[in-house]
């Protein structure tokens, strides 16, 4: 039994509350600190009644610093977070990421009405003129629609440029590539007279103010243009077996139209104008998908050349 606790009676005296009894180095109790240090990181005992221990953060609780090391300076950036700069990411930590800005509602509004009457600013459609060495009649073709600051390139669906010659059985055959000026001057070396006659000389002078060389429909790599319109029925078939080929992976339409020509300069001044009109009517066209058809009925009423028409898918 506790003797400080008698039953019945007033608690003995009590040695909790009295004064500590305080041991010197040598003398028994508590061994002094070997470190000073050590004394501030573990004060020492004390008894009941005694004021309360030191609260973390105080000197008896600082962390130990090294001697041999200097302080950092009041500068270090290290110490001074509110330092950095504002465009550091660091300084934006916690804040949300920047939206980008919303239109106005009255602005979207405007935008909707533009595109569903037709107003809105769109973009123009390139068209490609195609026959088989794009030389005569996509050539014509393409200087009279440039003319009019219509969009439009020209290619070829043949195997090789080929030029009459001074036979039916020697035709001059050419690289797609080879620049209409080494064609001109390769021909006017063989026979100047001849193919001035027969209106090679004078074509290509025409097409290398155009461009530089003829083109291979089947060598583009992308198909850019949004009408193709074909000079005769085997370039067109070779353009739709084409698109076919490449497997219509981006699913773009192009209208791919034919206009039947012959041949010879005579047939292809005349079907530049033609080609020329119907390129004007698809541009002004608002909904080109649902107006071809009336477009194309409309076109072969004023002229003589047969017309064919597909959509394919590139």
């Amino acid at each position: 039994m506790d003797p400080r606790w008698r039953p019945g009676g007033p608690p003995a005296p009590s040695t909790l509350n009295a004064p500590s009894q305080y041991h010197p180095p040598g003398r028994g109790g508590y061994p002094a600190p070997s470190h000073p240090v050590a004394s501030q990181r573990y004060p020492a005992y004390a008894p009941p009644g005694a004021p309360a221990p030191a609260a973390a953060g105080s000197a008896l609780y600082a962390p130990h610093v090294d001697p041999r090391r200097p302080p950092p300076p009041a500068s270090d950036p290290r110490r001074r977070p509110e330092a950095l700069h504002p465009s550091d990411p660091r300084t934006r930590v916690g804040q949300p990421a920047l939206a980008s800005p919303t239109p106005p509602p009255e602005l979207v509004k405007v935008e909707a009405e533009e595109v569903a009457n037709g107003s809105a600013v769109r973009q123009r459609p390139l068209f490609c003129v195609v026959c088989a060495s794009n030389n005569n009649r996509s050539m014509e073709a393409h200087m009279v629609l440039s003319k009019n600051a219509i969009r439009v390139v020209s290619a070829g669906t043949g195997s090789a440029v080929r030029l009459p010659g001074p036979a039916i059985d020697k035709p001059n055959v050419y690289r797609f590539g080879t620049p209409y000026d080494d064609i001109y001057k390769d021909l006017y070396s063989k026979d100047p007279k001849l193919y001035t006659a027969n209106g090679l000389l004078p074509m290509l002078d025409r097409n290398r103010k155009v461009k530089r060389a003829p083109q291979k429909w089947q060598e583009q790599k992308a198909v850019l243009a949004d009408v193709v319109i074909t000079c005769e029925e085997r370039c067109y078939d070779a353009v739709c077996d084409d698109l076919l080929a490449r497997g219509g992976e981006f699913n773009r339409p192009i209208h791919i139209i034919n206009v039947e020509i012959k041949d010879n300069p005579e047939e292809a001044h005349i079907a530049g104008k033609s080609i020329l009109e119907l390129a004007q009517t698809i541009e002004k066209a608002g909904d080109l998908d649902a107006e071809i058809d009336d477009i194309l009925l409309a076109h072969a009423e004023k002229h003589p050349h047969a017309l064919l028409h597909t959509v394919a898918f590139y």
